[in-house]
């Protein structure tokens, strides 16, 4: 069997590099509590209207030990944690069932911050969740139903006929909430904030739970 070797012309990945050159973070600058440090963040990258600002990825770890990430959006911030929404087959939610213990990141690069937060997840109740599913769009909450998350599918066209069918059978009254699709509260054990710096002298703090609230650390970049 004849051997064939592909070249591949890649860009010069060690030559990308930029500086960061926004004000930095200090001590003084950070609340004492994490939770409205976090929501100041995310209404600053919402009000500069960067691309899906609420976006954070999502890790989480199956029964082999394998890590996985993947991009979901933040729907709810208040001092209980950080919800988002699912399919409860999907990939994210077993392995949340196998180990609750995750990590979110945001990443606001033009602002040139990210934010790291460890935590356990738990489901949230279905009424909580219902609340959420009714102010969905219509064609988002028919998806819900047609979507048999992270299962192999032979073709786009089934998941459209599928989508087509939830339609139809819906098209007269309200879509209800799927017995399969639900919401996760993520309830942070540790926050890091990072905010870039010239040199490569990033600024990051992190955030620990303490008897009187959280303990502020500076950590070397």
């Amino acid at each position: 069997m004849p051997c064939f070797i592909l070249e591949i012309k890649l860009m010069k990945l060690d030559e990308v590099r930029r500086e960061y050159v926004k004000k930095g973070l200090r001590r003084s600058e950070l609340d004492e509590n994490p939770f409205l440090q976090l929501e100041r963040w995310l209404k600053e990258a919402s009000h500069l209207e960067l691309v899906d600002s609420t976006a954070m990825t999502l890790a989480t770890v199956d029964n082999q030990g394998q890590p996985a990430q993947r991009v979901v959006l933040l729907k709810q911030l208040d001092q209980d944690g950080l919800v988002f929404y699912t399919n409860l087959n999907s990939n994210k939610a077993q392995d949340i069932t196998h180990n609750n213990k995750v990590s979110a990141h945001f990443a606001w690069l033009p602002l040139e911050r990210q934010v790291k937060i460890k935590g356990i997840a738990s489901k949230i109740s279905r009424t909580e969740t219902l609340k959420y599913f009714l102010t969905r769009p219509q064609s988002s909450q028919i998806a819900a139903w047609a979507s048999n998350q992270s299962h192999p599918i032979s073709s786009r066209q089934i998941l459209m006929n599928a989508f087509e069918q939830m339609k139809q059978k819906y098209s007269s009254g309200e879509v209800p909430l799927p017995d399969f699709w639900g919401g996760y509260r993520i309830k942070p054990t540790e926050f890091e904030f990072w905010q870039g710096g010239s040199a490569r002298l990033h600024d990051r703090f992190e955030y620990m739970p303490s008897e009187l609230g959280w303990d502020i650390k500076r950590l070397a970049p």
